[in-house]
């Protein structure tokens, strides 16, 4: 390192040696005072903000064990604090050493660079849940898992852990309420053991159970909305593998949240469904309940329910309860 930094300076001074030729031959004790003072600061500045350790190889090599990658990675941090993966890493990186009250401060200080970033939010409302006494969810997590649901409305994680929070506080209806909805975005083996909670935290209000999905499905009293669904030619040529359908009637200019949905594996275009009550998430709001629905269809590029950047979709379109088919066609990308 020595060395390095002595052949830093030489050749400062040679460059300043040739730069201020003219100055050195009129006045060569002004050109020696001026070479020496640059060469100075130079070296002071570049000790003060330089990294000549980055060439060290000893100080570039790979970490060996956890303790070494967290060490290595705490320093980056400690230069650059502005790394919201990095804090996300350092994060699990304690999780895994069995320091969840040091994860929960990672990715507090991430959070603090993304307020507002629903993933992010979940993760450390969930990681504060972890760190306490009793695993319970404080008033700053559940702020947090609120905030992400006001950016992201059907965001899983956000709504499952509320629904946590909401029957540790003792508000069982509320949960409900909350879980619900996910019954139409998870798939089978999930949406039953989801059932078997919804229906724990109805019976703690003292509310029934929710019917069995397959009665459900069966007793479906509702009309029926026929939708048919194509896909553009210069989308499908696009299409991703494993990628799903959803078509959805959701209230206009209501919730999100939707009336009824379908999904399916995203093929053999043009696609026709029927939408009718037993495509109902929530048990206390039916297809058949309402005059006039809004109807859409959307293509998961990645099969989350959730639309996110990059899925396809189709122009919402309103109909009625005689609206016949309704007919989609998906030509455009989210933003």
């Amino acid at each position: 390192m020595v060395g390095f930094v002595i052949a830093g300076l030489v050749l400062a001074v040679l460059v300043l040696a040739y730069v201020l030729r003219p100055l050195w031959r009129t006045r060569p004790i002004a050109g020696i005072a001026v070479i020496v003072g640059l060469t100075l600061a130079t070296g002071l500045t570049y000790f003060a903000i330089g990294t000549p350790a980055a060439l060290d190889s000893a100080q570039r090599r790979a970490p060996e064990t956890l303790d070494d990658a967290i060490t290595q990675l705490e320093a980056e941090l400690k230069r650059d604090p502005n790394q919201v993966e990095g804090w996300r890493l350092l994060a699990r990186a304690r999780v895994a050493e069995g320091e969840p009250v040091k994860a929960r401060d990672a990715l507090m200080r991430a959070l603090k660079l993304m307020p507002d970033d629903p993933d992010l939010l979940a993760e450390a409302a969930e990681m504060r849940a972890i760190a306490a006494p009793g695993r319970q969810f404080d008033a700053e997590g559940i702020s947090m898992l609120r905030h992400a649901l006001d950016q992201e409305s059907m965001h899983q994680r956000a709504r499952w852990f509320l629904g946590i929070a909401q029957r540790q506080a003792k508000q069982p209806a509320e949960a409900a309420r909350t879980w619900e909805p996910l019954l139409a975005v998870v798939d089978g083996r999930t949406a039953d053991s989801l059932r078997e909670q919804i229906n724990a935290a109805r019976g703690e209000a003292g509310m029934a159970p929710l019917p069995p999905a397959a009665a459900s499905a069966a007793a479906a009293d509702g009309p029926g909305l026929k939708v048919k669904v194509a896909l553009s030619p210069a989308l499908a040529a696009k299409l991703p593998a494993n990628a799903s359908l959803f078509v959805i009637a959701r209230q206009p200019g209501g919730p999100p949240m939707p009336v009824a949905v379908e999904k399916l594996a995203a093929a053999n275009f043009p696609v026709e469904v029927t939408l009718d009550d037993g495509d109902s998430p929530m048990p206390t709001m039916k297809l058949s309940q309402m005059d006039q629905v809004e109807v859409l269809a959307r293509v998961s590029t990645s099969g989350n329910a959730t639309p996110q950047a990059g899925d396809f979709e189709a122009v919402a379109k309103p109909a009625g309860k005689d609206a016949g088919t309704i007919e989609l066609l998906i030509d455009q990308v989210r933003p």
